[in-house]
């Protein structure tokens, strides 16, 4: 057999991703400190791009140009037509980003969904704006750098088992702790907030204080170092007597604390030894940077009418606009077609970036305002009241993909009367109904399988795993037995067997 080379075509059908559309799906899922960064380098690099309270590049001397009319002074409109294309090139399935590694999502969506009629909305005349170069190197550093403390709370909160309502309050009190580890919010005042129960309040905070390092979310430095002593089984009657007695303690005054702790001297040593082991400011061991503050990207205000007003926070979309008139006066100076191609890849950019913009707002603004028609209970009741919620759904009532969905709502928060929430926080996983009506939210069944077991000391039987099936079956919630005992594994409920032995 003979090696050689011919030349062969071929037809078929494959996805393309264009520069622009990658640059739309980008900026559709970046956060607002993220999207200034790429506006800024994306100023940088081309000309004719300019802030709208800049002085325009042509003339220096013709201040008159940012007080004229919009046409001269080279602020770009978009058209219907310009909206509809940005529409359709922002819309990309799951497949398009990832290739092979989804076939089936590819096969089955569309590339791309229509995102309804309306006027073009002016979003260049906005906020602040920033930055495109540089991705690597920011991943990079977000590699390299080491968790925060908040981080690393939020990481072990994700696999407490917690409901979505006491995920909701965890991630409050994770918010309201210092560098120092300490829990500096007030837990009234969070519970007025959520409108939610005392109790639940105080029951997530007794399992975020399990967390490590041992001693973080403390109220106090006692407290701290009761949790420390807790964990390593050393809380006895003498060290909390001393606990309640630091400020003798700090006195040196050895002979009062040893009467109070009732103990003798070589006892007293060996305590003072063991309190100076434990660490006072527990979170003192990770990254002392501060946090930058969360920009809310939605604002979510009760109206006169009885409904919710949602409304774009201005401040995090960038004012960015075409300066036509150096356009035009740079335009007529190009000689080289190198130099004519530059201005057109710049005119270009500029006017995609422009298009893009607008379309990231205008999917964040209609995404947020299903959201919040799909959750309105809990802004009226309270954090017991969020609804079964998925991607698909709210990707079906606003016309889009539900990568879209995904995108949109990753890293985008929503200011509310109640806090400001990830917009991710209010999807909630549904159980399904077994009599074909409404499915039921998970947290409502975990409080059914819970209100069951605590029904225990009345009843005087001992409810296995598969009898709890039963009973909800009976009540019409189609669940299966692995379900169950992962829900009472999350409330930190022992087994039938290991109750039974409690009950002896």
């Amino acid at each position: 057999m003979s090696l050689g080379q011919r030349l062969e075509i071929r037809q078929g059908q494959g996805l393309v991703i264009t520069p622009q559309l990658q640059q739309a799906i980008k900026l559709l899922q970046l956060s607002n400190l993220e999207l200034e960064a790429v506006v800024e380098a994306e100023l940088e690099r081309n000309p004719l791009l300019q802030r709208e309270d800049a002085d325009p590049i042509g003339d220096s001397g013709d201040a008159e140009a940012s007080d004229g009319p919009r046409e001269e002074r080279g602020e770009l409109e978009l058209t219907d037509r310009d909206t509809a294309q940005a529409n359709s090139d922002m819309d990309a399935s799951t497949g398009d980003m990832y290739g092979d590694d989804e076939p089936t999502v590819r096969e089955r969506e569309p590339a791309a969904a229509e995102m309804g009629d309306g006027p073009m909305v002016d979003w260049s005349r906005a906020g602040k704006g920033g930055g495109f170069d540089g991705d690597d190197e920011t991943l990079e550093r977000a590699l390299k750098r080491e968790k925060s403390l908040s981080e690393h709370l939020t990481d072990q909160a994700l696999i407490a088992g917690f409901t979505p309502p006491e995920m909701a309050v965890a991630q409050i009190l994770i918010d309201g702790v210092d560098d120092g580890g300490y829990l500096r919010a007030d837990l009234n005042e969070i519970a007025d907030r959520l409108g939610c129960d005392m109790a639940l309040i105080e029951k997530v905070l007794g399992v975020c204080q399990g967390f490590e390092p041992t001693g973080v979310m403390a109220r106090s430095v006692p407290e701290c170092l009761k949790l420390q002593l807790i964990e390593r089984n050393r809380f006895d009657p003498a060290m909390a007597a001393m606990i309640d007695n630091l400020e003798l303690l700090a006195r040196r005054d050895l002979s009062a604390l040893r009467k109070v702790c009732g103990v003798d001297d070589e006892d007293l040593t060996e305590m003072i030894r063991e309190l100076k082991a434990l660490t006072p400011r527990p979170g003192a061991a990770f990254g002392a940077e501060p946090s930058a503050g969360v920009v809310p990207d939605v604002f979510v205000r009760q109206d006169p009418s009885g409904g919710w007003r949602v409304d774009l926070n201005s401040d995090t979309l960038p004012r960015v606009l075409i300066d036509q008139k150096y356009h035009a006066k740079v335009s007529g100076s190009a000689r080289s077609t190198d130099e004519k191609s530059y201005l057109t890849e710049c005119l270009n950019q500029a006017n995609w970036l422009i298009k893009s913009l607008d379309q990231r707002a205008r999917t964040i603004l209609k995404v947020s305002s299903e959201i919040v028609r799909q959750q309105d209970g809990f802004f009226v009741y309270g954090v017991e009241y969020l609804r079964p919620l998925n991607l698909k759904t709210v990707a079906e009532a606003v016309g889009m993909h539900e990568s879209t969905i995904s995108r949109v709502t990753t890293n985008k928060y929503i200011a509310t009367p109640r806090g400001v929430f990830e917009l991710k926080f209010f999807f909630t996983s549904s159980i399904n109904s077994s009599d074909g009506t409404s499915a039921h939210s998970a947290e409502s069944v975990r409080h059914k399988i819970k209100s069951l077991i605590d029904g225990e000391k009345v009843s005087g039987e001992i409810l296995s795993d598969d009898r709890i099936v039963e009973i909800l079956n009976e009540a019409g919630v189609d669940i299966a037995r692995r379900t169950v005992a992962k829900y009472r594994e999350a409330l930190r409920i022992p087994s039938s067997v290991e109750r039974k032995r409690q009950t002896r």
